[in-house]
């Protein structure tokens, strides 16, 4: 899957051009009409991850392939992307139209009691898609209408009153049932596999010995994707060859390795980072991995 996408990949693509205030501002947003970023001379999308959050009011036709699900999006819709699922649309309308807008997770940092990835739509296995009839395309319209209007003016707080507004969109699609037409296509396979690998890489690298691995196993990824277990473990197995156990297990004794080589953590320290409760089951894990105990690789 390509790398992840940043704002800068975002602006040189759609725009050809960079905000003078992009490196300052680590909460950066802004607001756009979708007309204004289609065109023959756009750089069309690819499937993976950004690392920042898009909510997009979507008209016309539409195929979103969406983690391990396709997306056929007719139609005026609500979409909300995170910066954990990897995406790409597939316009299917000659004339696109609608808004989106796009922020850092930053943007709502000490301003949003727990964060703005906690709300339900930005959770990796909710559904991200909002149906919406002509009232209610038109009031989350005028909604990005003011955002548009806000963005472009000189009002000291205008940052303050944006994210008022984003928030009344989230809020507004919270009262609003969520809907998928899911397409079933030959790929999702793949798809799912690369959420996967994204989620496992996304815990990495270990940084200090008060972070800690959490998704340890495959019913953790699977709760994490609200998918089965089996469902999850046959795509990854299908995709790769390899289990999900295996895929977790290799990635798991690669970070130990590397801690066990470039810091000077004891082994308790190393085995509670890893997400093992005991430092007798990190040396049965690594010993049964690699043939040596954590203390014999260190030396």
């Amino acid at each position: 899957m390509p790398k992840t996408e940043t704002l800068e990949d975002f602006y040189l693509k759609k725009m050809n051009w960079l905000p003078d205030n992009l490196k300052k501002d680590i909460g950066h947003f802004n607001v756009f009409r979708t007309e204004d970023c289609v065109g023959a001379n756009k750089q069309p999308p690819q499937y993976t991850r950004r690392d920042f959050y898009k909510i997009s009011l979507t008209r016309g036709k539409h195929l979103y392939h969406y983690a391990d699900k396709s997306l056929e999006i007719s139609g005026s819709t609500l979409i909300f992307f995170n910066p954990s699922v990897p995406y790409i649309y597939q316009n299917q309308s000659e004339n696109p139209s609608g808004f989106f807008c796009i922020f850092k997770e930053a943007f709502f940092t000490e301003r949003f009691r727990g964060g703005i990835r906690e709300m339900p739509m930005f959770t990796p296995g909710n559904k991200p898609t909002y149906a919406l009839d002509k009232a209610q395309d038109k009031y989350v319209s005028l909604i990005f209408e003011k955002m548009l209007e806000e963005i472009g003016s000189d009002y000291t707080y205008k940052y303050d009153l944006i994210r008022n507004y984003i928030m009344e969109i989230i809020h507004y699609a919270m009262k609003i049932q969520p809907t998928e037409t899911l397409y079933q296509h030959a790929d999702a396979n793949t798809r799912i596999t690369a959420v996967f690998t994204e989620l496992l890489e996304r815990q990495f690298p270990i940084e200090s010995t008060s972070q800690r691995f959490e998704l340890r196993s495959a019913r953790d990824f699977a709760n994490q994707l609200a998918v089965h277990v089996n469902h999850l473990n046959r795509a990854i197995r299908l995709t790769t060859g390899k289990t999900t156990t295996e895929h977790i297990f290799e990635r798991l004794t690669s970070e130990a390795k590397a801690l066990l080589k470039h810091t000077n953590w004891n082994i308790a320290e190393i085995s509670y980072c890893l997400g093992f409760e005991e430092p007798a089951h990190f040396n049965h894990f690594f010993k049964k991995q690699t043939n040596l105990t954590p203390s014999s690789f260190r030396n």
